[in-house]
């Protein structure tokens, strides 16, 4: 009998691989990217202390109350912006792209796109 997965599986196998070869450090921590339907989630991470240091979505005040449609890429490209703004507040310059699985094509690539432009590097 063959087993059929989700897309959703397919791609937790695939951040699976991605996880054991990236690695936030405190110099240089990791920028994840989380996808739903309808939000989009980035958070920037040390792995060595294992905690959150700056996170945005389209969840967030300064964007919620903005847009009509959160699931697009207009929203993607203004967390992106988010980010790298509240990344540079703390200091962080230099991230690791952690893209999550997803294929970097649409709104994760606009993300990573407006948080290279905020001045993010990576």
């Amino acid at each position: 009998m063959i087993k059929i997965e989700s897309k959703n599986d397919a791609r937790k196998k695939r951040h699976l691989r991605i996880r054991n070869k990236l690695i936030g450090t405190t110099e240089r921590p990791r920028l994840n990217v989380f996808r739903s339907l309808n939000h989009i989630y980035a958070q920037i991470i040390d792995d060595k202390a294992g905690n959150t240091i700056v996170s945005a979505s389209t969840l967030d005040e300064s964007i919620k109350g903005k847009m009509k449609n959160y699931g697009n890429t207009a929203c993607a490209k203004a967390v992106g912006e988010l980010i790298a703004k509240k990344a540079l507040e703390k200091g962080i310059k230099q991230v690791v792209f952690d893209r999550g699985g997803y294929i970097y094509h649409g709104r994760v690539k606009e993300l990573a796109e407006a948080a290279r432009n905020s001045g993010l590097e990576f």
